[in-house]
């Protein structure tokens, strides 16, 4: 990620970067240089655009998925590209799913007829029937100058940004990479930017949205400037909105609620794609998602945008609210339309019919949470992710990040596409106060019973199963049964104490399966990512004379460290805000006192009275009978001339 966030357009900004940004350049003993991939990156200084070395995995991937994109585009038209380090004639095993093993897919040139030559696209050159990719959130043009020194096939690229000391800085690393020929520099708003595309025949392949924070305030603009079946990338790193730490906040942006729940980042990923659909839907347009990755502090999600009227009116069959219990996490998705046959061939839509829960969690007794909106369909194209796979497979050396893209996309493959959302093991193991079992026993038990499970990428201990939260917690008794929980120590009305009292009617078999094992972890794969180095997570706003990234960052917590204490006091301030009586009980006695001495204080002249003091009931004589009243009212006796000479010994009347 290394957008930066869109202000007001420049009024005198032209496009394509045909005007100078007239503010003067940074002497060059300041330029720090950064070189990723096949470009080469100068920054006037380290704070000056926004650059963060671990959104690489980010780039190369987006640089893998476009390949892939011109790929399909252009053999339809004919033409072949070629990519360095590429082989002609390859034969890469890619493993679809756990069932289709050792499966190889052999990719040969296809048949000319003799004296033809194929036409052929290469890294670098402009390609007159290419993809016209445009970069709204360029910042220092890194990814720009990458697409056009990696991928293949391109007509133009356009790297587009508001502010003109990052087109000025776009310009020069466009010059030191030597890509003015396919690289167009241009400073303006990239809504108005794209807003200004949407004509069938001025529309972009590829819009790539990469932005710091929410992509929210593009995504309507994007949806209308990408052409016929173009490829839509955005990038989303509010992960705090989408991960369910502000509903009310996310449904603004997204038009969704999102929950906080152990598959928070699939949730996310969902919420994304349904604001997307959302949007085209507006527009007679539907989005087909291609790979959709959650990734470190962010997610990505790559779609495919078309146009049919027939296709958007099952729309509202792919999205679905979630209703998730708040003791025991057990979730069900609820679809807001309903697609069935009917006579003649045709597809009836209809809505549904739910809730699919009661207002009490039928395992635990709990209320639920609604979230969503979100997309019910698959996150991934398998077989467009097989060939992005195979590709970075067969050419290892091409990207940086490679091993990492093998390792996350061979889990992609292994995935349940059809089963939304996840449970955790230790969510599970957690909710009942038991041990927890190992990944391989609990799979092992779900394959026993029948149930297809997976991994997925966006967790690690992730449990993706198409076993219903009755059985997922039958095999859970059963695991108790032998890691007994002590009964005593639950509360009755917990979850817990509630599950484990009923009897399973599943008896689970933790016997460990071959098939249990996933494939990408029997192969050692880097299927998630380590932390890579200091302060790696989301960098602060560029800006211009301020510090560099690092020390922002730890200036920054310094500042925020403890944030939510008190400040300290000096001592003057602390003895005034002191109370002066050691509780307030005894001030109040002590003030009733007081006013009592005062209103009995006799007149000038006279002897004062002896001290009052406080006794009991017990210590007054008998003979006045005591009427207790409200406790604002003095108590008084029936025979009021009975009560002085009563008090008068005791020195309590005068």
């Amino acid at each position: 990620m290394e957008g930066q966030s869109q202000g007001p357009p420049n009024p005198a900004a032209m496009e394509n970067g045909t005007q100078p940004c007239g503010e003067e350049r940074p002497p060059e003993a300041q330029e720090t240089t950064v070189t990723e991939g096949a470009a080469k990156i100068a920054f006037p200084s380290a704070n000056e655009v926004f650059y963060n070395p671990v959104q690489e995995f980010n780039r190369d991937l987006t640089c893998a998925v476009i390949t892939e994109f011109a790929r399909i585009q252009l053999g339809a038209k004919g033409i072949q590209i070629k990519v360095p380090g590429e082989k002609d004639v390859q034969k890469v095993v890619v493993d679809l799913s756990e069932q289709e093993e050792d499966k190889a897919e052999l990719k040969e040139s296809p048949n000319l007829a003799p004296g033809d030559q194929p036409r052929t696209a290469a890294v670098g050159e402009i390609c007159e029937e290419g993809l016209r990719v445009l970069e709204g959130l360029a910042a220092s043009g890194l990814r720009s100058i990458r697409f056009a020194r990696e991928v293949p096939g391109l007509q133009f690229v356009v790297a587009n940004d508001a502010s003109a000391r990052a087109v000025d800085l776009i310009r020069r690393n466009v010059q030191l990479n030597d890509v003015a020929h396919l690289v167009q520099p241009s400073q303006a708003d990239a809504r108005m930017l794209m807003y200004q595309h949407q004509k069938a025949s001025e529309r972009f392949d590829v819009i790539d949205l990469d932005p710091y924070g929410s992509p929210a305030p593009f995504l309507d603009a994007a949806v209308q400037a990408v052409s016929e079946g173009g490829l839509l990338c955005v990038t989303c790193t509010d992960m705090a909105v989408l991960a369910g730490n502000s509903g009310e906040t996310c449904y603004s942006k997204y038009g969704a609620m999102a929950l906080k729940s152990r598959a928070c980042h699939e949730m996310a990923l969902r919420i994304v794609l349904h604001s997307l659909d959302l949007r085209a839907n507006c527009y007679q347009r539907f989005v087909v998602p291609l790979l959709s990755i959650s990734a470190d502090f962010y997610v990505r999600v790559f779609v495919r945008v078309f146009t049919g009227q027939a296709k958007v009116k099952a729309s509202a069959s792919k999205q679905a609210l979630v209703f998730q219990c708040v003791g025991c996490g057990a979730f069900h998705l609820q679809r807001l339309g309903k697609a069935s046959g009917a006579s003649g061939g045709r597809v009836k839509f209809s809505a549904a019919c739910g809730p699919p829960v009661a207002p009490e969690c039928e395992h635990c007794g709990q209320r639920h949470q609604l979230g969503g909106p979100l997309w019910a369909e698959p996150l991934h194209d398998l077989d467009f992710v097989g060939h992005v796979l195979e590709a970075v497979s067969a050419n290892p050396s091409r990207f940086h990040t490679a091993e990492r893209i093998r390792g996350v996309l061979s889990v992609i493959t292994e995935e349940l596409p059809d089963v939304p959302l996840y449970y955790t093991l230790d969510q599970l193991s957690s909710t009942v106060h038991c041990s927890t079992p190992s990944l391989l026993q609990l799979r092992s038990a779900l394959l026993h019973a029948g149930f297809r499970v997976s991994i997925s990428h966006a967790c690690k201990n992730a449990v993706k199963t198409d076993a219903p939260s009755s059985a997922l917690w039958d095999i859970m008794r059963c695991w108790e049964k032998e890691c007994p929980v002590k009964r005593e120590r639950l509360s009755e009305t917990s979850p817990a104490f509630r599950i484990l009292s009923v009897e399973p009617r599943l008896q689970a078999n933790f016997t460990i399966r071959d098939d249990a094992n996933p494939s990408s972890r029997q192969r050692g794969l880097k299927r998630f990512q380590a932390n890579p180095e200091a302060n790696w997570g989301p960098r602060p706003r560029a800006r211009p004379g301020g510090k560099a990234a690092g020390e922002a960052m730890e200036e920054r917590r310094r500042l925020l460290q403890n944030k939510r204490k008190e400040p300290a006091e000096d001592p003057a301030q602390q003895a005034a805000r002191l109370k002066t009586f050691p509780c307030k009980r005894f001030k109040e006695a002590a003030s009733t006192q007081a006013r009592v001495q005062a209103a009995a204080a006799p007149p000038c002249g006279l002897a004062p009275p002896p001290p009052l003091r406080l006794v009991s009931l017990a210590q007054l004589p008998p003979g006045p009978r005591w009427r207790k009243l409200d406790r604002n009212q003095a108590p008084c006796a029936s025979a009021p001339d009975q009560v002085l000479p009563a008090l008068r010994p005791l020195g309590l009347a005068h």
